[in-house]
């Protein structure tokens, strides 16, 4: 790695830290992703001038912080959630309204509302599947600074969204914004347990990687860490510190990519964003509404699995705001695959009408 990268980077994450500690003292929801995040976008944006124009936030550095959070979720897979999935029927056939109804509405904002020509539109639309979409969109000439920028904010949007719409739910503060911490304390940490838990993090990363398996950094050490915990071998444990570490990489590394972006192009984009956005927690919303009469989860859990954010950022959120993180995980992991399987059928029926 060129020692500019690293230099660049360092800096960064100290920039990170201190818009989290900021977003800490002020709740911001998720703070310490949030305000790092915050922090270096606006940088990034208002002093573009500072950044390396080929500068790339590490992407095999993040890997190891989001195999962490996969870590964590793995450690709330017991058997008393795995007696739970046959449960999930409902919202799985919920999900599968919501993928396409979302798809359309986007495809329909960013064609007619945006300007954007179909193909852009198809894939800035994509309500998951932020990766495939952004290299499906490239090999078929789209803007892939608009498209990245577009797919990122999403992620960014619903993130920031989705605790002020519980909030507004429940009628009081939730997560975060309550005092609420993420972490695993339900045992006390040792030794034996940390070390389990990162080689837990390194086998589960490489093989998930090896297997191609979608969101394979999170999914890995995710799958890894579950059975370890269900074959009693083990308590899986990890410090507070650590999970706010990778909160602070994660979100570092979302502000980094607003690198270069011109600033009319970004507020148009915002603007989009919100609008889509919007409308999928609106369809989702109403989904969920009618799932909560007929299914024994609660309408917050309901609401976090079908929010259309990233897989690693919205199960950070359903730590934090006490919903079972394996649980919305499935839920996503699904939304993605279903996402992409109709990225694919759209992609083949435009090169069929060309």
């Amino acid at each position: 790695m060129p020692i500019q990268t690293v230099l660049v980077s360092a800096a960064f994450l100290i920039l990170g830290t201190s818009g989290g500690f900021l977003g800490s003292l002020v709740k911001l929801p998720l703070p310490w992703m949030l305000g790092s995040l915050l922090i270096t976008a606006s940088i990034c944006i208002s002093r573009p001038q500072i950044v390396p124009e080929s500068y790339v936030f590490p992407l095999k550095f993040r890997l190891i912080f989001i195999a962490i959070i996969g870590v964590m979720i793995g450690a709330q897979v017991d058997r008393d959630l795995i007696s739970q999935f046959p449960l999930i029927a409902m919202s799985v056939l919920g999900l599968t309204l919501f993928v396409p109804l979302a798809f359309l509405a986007n495809i329909m904002i960013f064609q007619r509302l945006g300007g954007y020509d179909r193909n852009t539109a198809i894939f800035c639309g994509a309500p998951g599947g932020l990766l495939e979409s952004m290299a499906m969109g490239e090999a078929r000439g789209c803007d892939i600074r608009l498209l990245s920028m577009q797919q990122f904010l999403r992620i960014i949007v619903v993130i920031t969204l989705v605790p002020v719409v519980m909030s507004l739910w429940i009628g009081e503060p939730v997560g975060s914004a309550a005092g609420a911490t993420i972490g695993i304390t339900n045992h006390q940490m040792t030794a034996q347990g940390l070390t389990i838990s990162l080689l837990a993090a390194a086998i589960g990363l490489f093989v998930g990687r090896q297997l191609k398996l979608p969101a394979g950094q999170l999914m890995g050490p995710l799958a890894m860490t579950a059975l370890v915990n269900l074959s009693g071998l083990a308590t899986i444990t990890l410090p507070n510190s650590l999970v706010i570490i990778s909160q602070i990489v994660i979100g570092t590394s979302l502000g980094t990519r607003f690198s270069g972006l011109n600033k009319d192009m970004l507020v148009r984009a915002i603007g989009l964003s919100f609008v889509s956005v919007s409308v999928m927690m609106l369809i989702g919303i109403s989904i969920c509404v009618i799932l909560n009469y007929s299914m024994q989860f609660p309408f917050g859990l309901l609401l976090i699995s079908f929010a259309p954010g990233g897989l690693t950022e919205m199960s950070l959120i359903a730590l934090t705001l006490s919903a079972n993180p394996a649980l919305v995980c499935l839920h996503h992991l699904y939304r993605i695959i279903l996402t992409v399987l109709l990225l694919g059928l759209l992609d083949r029926r435009q090169r069929a009408i060309k």
